[in-house]
């Protein structure tokens, strides 16, 4: 049962919302766009507010539904960790190549779902470090970093165990931003040139 829930759960996270969108609406391939990257911030980038909304609420949902996988089927599994199957599934698609977003979104819908204090402490931490520093990938950091400490304060040191893999994660996904920063070519979230990357909709 346990091994059904995680492919299910893998499953729905490896649905790759950006890239559909990208491919139905705009006939391109966002992994050839902006940040490269199939996910929310870049599908706002590249796609405009409208669609990346789209993609981000989509991503969420995902998130969302694993974790309640084990509730709807009153199994006896903690939804923590099939969203978490789910954030896998999103940052490596089996439908895209394994070549995913870097699990923000789809994140956010896990914890909205199993954790609403832990989805607090993550993204108001997100909220505040994009507003101080501008910068997305400083934001997206710190969603894990938070989580990582939070988690040393609570009696399950599974979820120790469980955030701190999610923090290196989070660090070698992100590690193109980094690369971009220390190079000083990550732009930030108000960075006028931004705006070159929007590409229009077109007729389908």
């Amino acid at each position: 049962m346990s091994l059904l829930f995680t492919l299910a759960a893998y499953l729905i996270g490896s649905i790759p919302t950006a890239l559909l969108v990208g491919k139905y609406f705009f006939q391109i391939d966002i992994r050839e766009h902006g940040s490269n990257n199939p996910g929310a911030t870049n599908s706002i980038r590249v796609l405009g507010k409208k669609a990346g909304i789209a993609v981000l609420l989509i991503d969420i949902g995902k998130g969302a539904l694993a974790a309640a996988l084990p509730i709807l089927f009153n199994a006896d599994i903690e939804p923590l960790y099939t969203g978490l199957i789910a954030v896998v599934g999103h940052c490596f698609p089996v439908f895209a190549g394994f070549r995913g977003g870097k699990a923000i979104a789809t994140t956010a819908g896990t914890l909205l779902v199993a954790d609403i204090q832990m989805f607090f402490i993550a993204y108001i931490s997100f909220i505040a470090v994009i507003y101080f520093t501008k910068y997305v990938y400083y934001g997206s950091l710190s969603v894990g970093l938070s989580l990582l400490i939070y988690s040393f304060f609570t009696p399950d040191m599974d979820h120790a165990f469980v955030f701190s893999i999610f923090f290196l994660l989070l660090i070698y996904l992100h590690r193109s931003n980094i690369r971009n920063h220390l190079n000083k070519q990550e732009p930030k979230i108000n960075d006028k040139s931004l705006k070159n990357d929007r590409i229009p909709p077109r007729k389908i």
